[in-house]
């Protein structure tokens, strides 16, 4: 007689062996929840009428930019606060990435449609957005843009989880394509940029001048950030390279130049310093390429590493 090596399982008391989450730290965890808040809340305000609000009289659209600035803050801190409490986890790493797939994927791709709609899609959308079902083609373009942009987001975030090997320092000095906080801090400045420049006052629309034609460059730019995201252009840690540790003399004090500039043209102060950093990446594989190579025939010896 044969015999069933498998003993019998009763299905109503089996479960298969799962990890259990026995807790989470406190504060990283309340950091990156003030970083979805923030993305969600931006989201909010750029689905409002584009007009002065009861914030400062601010426009909804700068609420919103600057809600995506406050969210790139809040994850600055959580990792901060995480290294400092040596309580970085797979569970915070995995938050950490819906939240930025909230405040850097979902809200500067909804505000570039919100803005440009605005201009060109007609009265009918000057409380809703340009999608799929717009009769012409540069609505049906330009919805694809913001998608093709969240795509590229979630993709950059899933990319990173999957290939950053430590939360060590040493690990975070580069990135390989740029990464979603950029990408978004690039869009959110453009944007209040051109709310600074252009909607001033909401007594009546705008113009067809500068404001639609500016308007016509954030697909543009969403389109950019969305490749460089998923490119292997390297860029680098900002916090990480030039603001921990010591540093020369003059490095601290060419610092001084974009924070004094920021004091009188804030808005372009900004717009400059995230578009400069997206196109570090492209300006720094340039200049690996053409490195004049060294008599063995490789490249010049390099005091840095890079990533490939």
């Amino acid at each position: 007689m044969e015999v069933n090596p498998t003993p019998p399982r009763d299905d109503l008391h089996y479960a298969p062996h799962r990890r259990r989450l026995l807790s989470i730290s406190v504060a990283p965890t309340l950091l990156t929840l003030g970083n979805l808040i923030c993305g969600f809340a931006a989201i909010h305000y750029a689905s409002k009428p584009i007009g002065p609000s009861n914030v400062l009289g601010w426009s909804t659209l700068t609420i919103a930019g600057a809600l995506v600035f406050f969210g790139m803050m809040f994850d600055a801190l959580d990792g901060f606060a995480a290294r400092l409490t040596r309580s970085a986890s797979e569970f915070g790493a995995q938050l950490d990435s819906m939240a930025d797939m909230v405040t850097f994927g979902v809200a500067p791709a909804f505000m570039m449609l919100r803005l440009v709609s605005y201009y060109y899609g007609g009265p009918e959308h000057y409380t809703g957005i340009l999608g799929p079902e717009a009769d012409n083609a540069y609505g049906k373009i330009l919805w694809g843009i913001a998608a093709f942009y969240i795509c590229c987001t979630a993709l950059r975030l899933a990319r990173f989880n999957a290939e950053t090997p430590s939360t060590h320092e040493v690990d975070h000095r580069y990135f390989r394509g740029l990464p979603s906080p950029g990408a978004a801090g690039t869009l959110a400045s453009l944007i209040l940029l051109h709310q600074h420049l252009s909607v001033v006052r909401f007594h009546e629309l705008p113009s067809d001048g500068f404001e639609k034609t500016s308007a016509l460059l954030l697909p543009l730019a969403t389109l950019l950030v969305s490749a460089a995201m998923i490119s292997r252009l390297p860029y680098e840690h900002v916090v990480n390279r030039y603001l921990r540790g010591r540093q020369t003399f003059s490095f601290v004090a060419w610092l001084m130049l974009p924070l004094a500039l920021a004091v009188w043209w804030f808005q372009l102060a900004l717009g400059a310093v995230f578009v400069l950093y997206a196109l570090s990446g492209p300006v720094r594989r340039i200049i690996i390429r053409v490195r004049p190579r060294s008599a063995s025939g490789g490249l010049a010896p390099r005091t840095d590493a890079h990533p490939p």
